[in-house]
């Protein structure tokens, strides 16, 4: 919103907005106050409008701060994504784009060879999530186990779990590129069993859930998946690495002059 140049505010008025921690409306203040005046707005105006400007900086603030704390790999997003490359279908991306799963607690499983679009499309459908208010982390198995890891020693597993699962989407990324050992599988159990029906998982592999024990303990990979899959969008990713193709093509790289 842009209005004429203003005076600063009266040094009381300042300090009271100060004081009640009001730093967006204090910024638009003065701004909104001289318009206000020039146009006779009615004083319930003045209001909305100052209301409007602390609402909206500090919804922004905060998924400034939730993106941050999410820990996105790359911060790709569904801008940068283009759908006419993946194998996934159309319908299925848009269907997925609207976040009505996450809202359900459904989970969502990309899984396919590596390249394929999973781990772009899976953030591209977190950031969105941060953009609708939604509460997101990001982990790779190795992370997730770390983070479990170090719970353990401190005797603080299920309240870093109760941490994790107050997330509205949980993201395990690239699930099936190493074996996985029992630290690891037991980590990923234990946040698929607290999440679910209660929070939705996404997560991608370059081998379907149905192999999950290939790469850990057969007991654990069955609970998983079966808590897993049962309320979730299975999606199959087929083809060449995009990212091989590019190399291929020259555009991996950027010439140096």
């Amino acid at each position: 919103m842009t209005f004429p140049q203003a005076p600063a505010l009266p040094e009381e008025l300042d300090r009271l907005i100060r004081r009640m921690r009001l730093p967006y409306l204090r910024k638009a203040a003065p701004d909104v106050l001289a318009t206000a005046r020039a146009q006779r707005w009615d004083p319930a105006e003045v209001l909305r409008v100052l209301i409007h400007e602390e609402v909206t900086g500090r919804d922004a603030a905060t998924r400034r701060l939730r993106r941050s704390s999410a820990n996105f790999p790359t911060g790709k997003t569904l801008a940068s994504w283009r759908p006419e490359d993946s194998t996934i279908p159309e319908a299925t991306q848009n269907a997925l784009a609207t976040l009505e799963w996450v809202s359900r607690a459904e989970n969502l499983v990309i899984a396919g060879p590596s390249g394929t679009g999973k781990s772009h499309f899976t953030e591209g459908l977190a950031h969105a999530a941060i953009e609708k208010d939604l509460r997101v982390a990001w982990f790779t198995l190795e992370s997730l186990t770390t983070t479990i890891g170090k719970a353990k020693v401190d005797g603080s597993v299920a309240r870093t779990v109760a941490k994790i699962c107050r997330c509205d989407l949980i993201v395990v990324d690239d699930i099936g590129m190493l074996p996985a050992g029992d630290d690891a599988a037991e980590a990923f159990y234990r946040i698929v069993d607290a999440a679910y029906e209660r929070r939705s998982i996404a997560v991608t592999s370059n081998i379907h859930p149905s192999g999950f024990d290939t790469i850990m303990p057969k007991t654990l990979a069955t609970a998983t998946v079966d808590r897993l899959l049962h309320h979730a969008h299975l999606v199959l990713t087929k083809g060449d690495s995009h990212r091989l193709a590019e190399a291929l093509a020259g555009k991996g790289v950027v010439a140096l002059a």
